[in-house]
């Protein structure tokens, strides 16, 4: 069948922000489908919430939707846009919900919009775990002993039936959300509550625990001839139990025999057929009991999923935008393999010859009352993804290429109870915890007993394990070359070396180059090298033969970000993205280096060359040595590259753009508060502290409260603000270990300031303003954890432009040439400088959809030598709409964490809402938030003393609005003073009845809830928390309600607008 003419136009909607469960896999997946659908002639429309996403950039759709992904604002675009067809399968789970729920309301058949890409039926047979369990039953594959409940009372009968251990997985959910295993019935009862809350159709599925059986997963692609293939398989190293997005997984397979595999293959391929998914990617689920083979299939997702990602990235075959073609009629042997140069067609299964490993990344240390143990809802933020020829190379360098201070397997603990304890309840580094068993001698049969850990894998650790031991024996000097192949083929890299035989890693290099011992590159082909490629997508083995081939034209390379974290997300791969994009269209070859397989940047077409490799300092040198660049971009994938930037310059690497030593300039304390002196610019009142004794006198001359951090970091990693001496004591014995013998900084914080974000774009000699950005919360939260608004809504114009004034004198000082971010805050008419970042930020894609100018792309250029003039870009772009930016929080993974906002950062994602006034934009991104704000009810209020006086405009505004007050006892009397009708309630610690009940009970609708000291802080927590749970929609800062009241003042109906529209009308 080949492609269909009879529909023109299709939309696509994608995930929405980033959350834990749903991470960038799917900017990846939505790009490759609009990029495919629009080369074969269809209008495509894109609807998406995430500006920070390369899919929501103005050219890779024909019109761009930055709206909430609510079934109610999609119907008005498509009332507008009249699509012929919806493919609802590239925008994970948040997607095909909507589109079920478009269905349901009667839109798709108002508007005669077809589903392509899987069928209602097909979904609903997939996603609802009763129909899925009666599907598999039917073709006679078994699956766990379980049921179905929709209520608490139908849980316990279930359970009943099954005994414990259970586990509970929520119907329509993503990354196991809402779910768990329950052990007793206490558990039980509160993971029931949780789940059913989760699902949107109120189901649960109980069923047996697998604990402890091995997992494999299937990644299958199908036509509507019925050809099937199997992209890849997929084994978790960990057992079932641990989420598989939370498991270290390995392809292909490795312990599976060719018999046992070829059943899997049937299996998956059979159960494709029942399911009805007649075009597309899927990803099936298994389960196998190690003691006696028992196969039962756990679930399948109907849609590319974050394994397809994984999948895509591990074999080369593009399953997103193939997927996208098959939805739209071709067949798989119609389309050619791209990597292959269309010597392959699409129906050739990828064969490969490497070994890949996928290592989680977690973010515990920004929560630290949330509970690290691994379970069934998946709690990773990030993934690392590496290819070796063995799985002991590829799984060394995934362990490297994590970034968190590990280079290998190193150890962690001596303590054989704490060693079986984290075997057996697993937790973020229980693969440490393995390793530290063999050291201190338990044998592998018991390992495998308490983490039943396939032993195939714990005898190849254990050959690491084993190898260390033998390395601590050797001198490096004298080591011959068969030594060192040896050595490096286990995948050690020579930070790691240097710290068993205890010399500098410089040295381990120094002796490796003296035996001529360099890495050699593979070629990443999907046919095992069985065919010729052009496509440059390379890994590093130490082998003999190397196909990297480098050419001799002008090169840049661009150091990605690695996995993603809280801090440092998907923005910074989008400005990677724009780096290669922009360098190419100006005659450069570009080489990407990145080892994060969710990313748009790890794609094989964006960058001429692609090497899929850990981002450290060994491997960045080798392929600057492999491909001798003309320059090197280190400042687009935030701190990853830029902590490598000094050692890089040392080593003759030639970096292009801000130098590293400007960029240290702005970070180092001393350096840059000279330039501020010459420039006559503000700060707060600092010091910079090497010791706690000299902090706590420090702080005594600027006076509390003070903002704590360490230098160099990201994301306001271990930023504090203290109230009081004995906070700032207890802050040091903690936070100094953070900072790496680097000092503490410690600045005066400004109560009741604006904070403003300035981007700006500088070629060396003419400085440009990107967007001046107001926050909505004030000066203390963290400017990623901020909503924001461009352009700023309260700030005049004279502000503006001493903004404008000091952002140019700041950018000629520091001699930026590319972008620069400064935060500034303005206390009374006082300007002062907060921080000056000299390289892309986080807030950069948001700039460029605000005001229809891709920064990222013109900023490579200038680091290229291209000038902003002959780039047409010499002046501020003044947008005659609001776009506001807002975070987006996983507080509600985490049970049992603070939700209050501070100086370190905790959202994952963002979302944006565009509209002619504030009040719009400000509406729509607290909607695509998930924030819904009430109209009317009871609102609570409860401020600290000093902002009493400052809390009665919005009780003003919430009266108007026809809420009823409800406050503690100081708010209230305020209030009274005042002459507004309140009702005081108690705190917590004031007895019962208090407003927890209030909340429990459903009788409050709206809550600002202000504190600040350690204290009122935490007397204060059960409100917030309580909150999140029943979905009442709250502020943990003044400036945020305030923005809320004229939110939900707005009363008119939304305008959806594209962006290309909207920047067209302002040009």
């Amino acid at each position: 069948m080949t492609k269909r003419t009879d529909i023109k136009s299709i939309m696509i909607i994608g995930a929405g922000p980033i959350v834990i469960g749903q991470a960038c896999e799917f900017d990846y997946s939505g790009a490759q489908a609009c990029k495919a659908l629009k080369e074969e002639g269809y209008r495509v429309i894109l609807v998406n919430s995430n500006p920070a996403t390369i899919m929501t950039d103005p050219n890779m759709a024909d019109a761009t939707y930055i709206e909430p992904i609510q079934w109610q604002i999609v119907s008005k675009i498509i009332e507008k846009e009249k699509p012929d067809a919806l493919l609802p399968t590239m925008g994970g789970q948040t997607a095909l919900n909507c589109a079920l729920d478009l269905d349901r309301e009667g839109i798709l058949k108002k508007f005669n919009v077809e589903l392509i890409g899987a069928s209602k039926e097909a979904i609903d047979k997939a996603e609802d775990r009763q129909q899925f369990k009666e599907a598999m039953t039917k073709i006679g594959l078994a699956s766990a002993r379980s049921a179905v409940a929709h209520s608490m009372e139908e849980a316990l009968q279930v359970q009943a039936s099954i005994g414990f251990p259970v586990i509970i997985r929520p119907s329509f959910t993503m990354g196991g959300s809402g779910g768990g295993i329950a052990y007793n019935k206490d558990e039980f009862m509160e993971i029931c509550e949780r789940g059913l809350d989760a699902s949107p159709t109120n189901e649960l599925l109980i069923e047996e625990s697998l604990l402890g059986w091995k997992e494999y997963e299937m990644e299958v692609v199908r036509d509507s001839n019925d050809n099937c293939i199997i992209i890849c398989s997929i084994e978790n190293l960990d057992p079932m139990g641990v989420h598989t997005g939370d498991s270290i997984t390995v392809a292909p397979s490795q312990t599976l025999t060719d018999k046992e595999y070829q059943i899997m293959r049937s299996a998956s391929i059979n159960v494709l057929r029942e399911i009805g998914v007649d075009t597309g990617g899927s990803n099936v689920q298994f389960a196998i009991n190690p003691d006696d083979g028992r196969m039962v299939v756990i679930e399948m997702n109907p849609r590319v999923s974050r394994s397809s990602a994984l999948a895509s990235k591990a074999t080369g075959f593009p399953i997103a935008k193939i997927a996208a073609k098959l939805a739209v009629g071709y067949t798989l042997d119609e389309l050619k393999n791209d990597i292959t140069g269309g010597l392959t067609p699409a129906s050739f299964e990828p064969t490969i010859d490497y070994v890949v490993t996928k290592i989680p990344r977690f973010a515990f240390e920004k929560f630290p009352k949330a509970d690290s143990r691994l379970t069934t809802q998946m709690k990773s933020v990030g993934e690392v993804m590496a290819i070796g020829r063995t799985f002991q190379e590829s799984f060394q360098k995934a362990l490297r290429g994590l970034e968190i201070g590990v280079d290998g397997l190193v150890p962690l603990s001596e303590d054989k109870d704490e060693i079986i304890r984290e075997l057996r309840q697993p937790g973020p580094n229980r693969i440490w915890y393995v390793a530290d068993a063999m050291r201190i001698g338990i044998d592998l049969e018991t390992i495998f007993q308490n983490s039943k850990i396939d032993l195939w894998f714990l005898r190849q650790i254990k050959n690491i394990v084993d190898a260390e031991d033998e390395i601590k024996k050797k001198n490096c000097a004298k080591l011959t070359a068969e030594e060192w192949l040896e050595i490096k083929r286990l995948g050690f890299s020579d930070s790691r070396i240097a710290t068993l035989v205890n010399i500098p890693e410089s040295k381990v290099r120094q002796y490796r180059f003296s035996k001529n011992i360099h890495p050699v590159y593979k070629r990443v082909d999907t046919c095992a090298a069985e065919f010729t490629t052009n496509t440059a997508y390379l890994y590093s083995t130490y082998e003999t033969y190397c196909e990297a081939e480098p050419t001799d034209n002008k090169k840049i390379i661009i150091i990605g970000g690695g996995p993603n974290r809280i801090g440092q997300g998907i923005e910074f791969d989008y400005c990677c993205v724009h780096a290669s994009l922009a360098l190419r269209e100006n005659g450069f070859e570009t080489i990407m280096i990145n080892c994060n397989p969710e990313t748009v940047s790890t794609d094989y077409d964006i960058s001429n060359r692609l090497y899929f490799e850990p981002v450290t300092l060994e491997d960045v040198l080798e392929i600057v040595r492999k491909e001798s660049p003309f320059g090197v971009i280190v400042q687009y994938g935030g701190q990853t590259p830029l902590k490598l930037a000094k050692a890089l310059f040392a080593e003759g690497v030639p970096i292009i753009g801000t130098l590293p030593d400007d960029i240290d300039a702005a970070e180092d304390r001393e350096r840059f508060q000279a330039i501020l002196h010459k420039l006559k610019l503000k700060q707060p009142p600092n010091r910079t502290a090497k010791t706690a004794e000299q902090a706590l006198k420090l702080a005594e001359e600027i006076g509390y409260p003070l903002v704590v951090r360490p230098s160099y970091v990201l994301g306001g990693r271990a930023m504090e603000i203290v109230h009081e001496q004995s906070d700032l004591e207890r802050y040091m014995r903690e936070a100094v270990k953070v900072s790496h013998d680097s000092p503490v900084l410690l600045d005066r914080f400004l109560n009741d300031a604006i904070e403003v974000d300035v981007d700006a774009l500088s070629d060396g000699k003419d400085i440009v303003i990107g967007g001046i950005m107001e926050h909505i919360e004030q000066a203390g939260v963290h400017s990623g954890d901020s909503a924001c608004s461009l352009p700023p809504y309260s700030l005049d114009t004279e502000i503006q432009e001493r903004i404008i004034e000091q952002t140019k004198k700041l950018a000629k000082a520091l001699n930026v040439v590319g972008l620069m971010n400064i935060q500034f805050a303005i206390q009374n008419k006082t300007i002062y400088v907060l921080e000056v970042n000299p390289r892309a930020s986080r807030t950069v894609p948001f700039v460029s959809k605000a005001i229809g100018r891709p920064l990222a792309k013109i900023a490579a250029n200038c680091m290229a030598g291209i000038s902003l003039k002959s780039q047409k870009f010499t002046k501020e772009i003044k947008p005659s709409f609001y776009s506001v930016k807002e975070a987006v929080f996983p507080f509600i993974k985490f049970p049992g964490v603070d939700t209050i906002l501070g100086p370190e950062m905790k959202s994952t994602g963002e979302v944006m809402g565009v509209g002619p006034t504030f009040a719009e934009a400000f509406v729509k991104s607290q909607l695509a938030a998930s924030m819904n704000l009430p109209k009317s009810g009871k609102a609570f209020l409860s401020v600290r003393h000093e902002d009493h006086y400052g809390c009665i405009d919005i009780a003003k505004s919430l009266v108007a609005l026809g809420f009823e007050l409800v406050a503690t006892k100081g708010t209230a009397r305020a209030i009274i003073e005042y002459g507004l009708p309140v009702e005081s309630v108690n705190k917590v610690a004031e007895g019962r009845p208090h407003v927890v009940d209030m909340i429990k009970n459903d009788e409050i609708d709206f809550i600002v809830n202000i504190t600040e000291d350690k204290k009122a802080i935490a007397d204060s927590y059960e409100i917030r928390r309580n909150a999140l749970q029943n979905k009442v929609t709250y502020y943990t800062t003044l400036a945020g309600a305030r923005a809320a009241c004229i939110g939900m003042a707005y009363a008119d109906e939304f305008h959806v607008m594209p962006l290309q529209s909207l920047h067209n009308s302002k040009a």
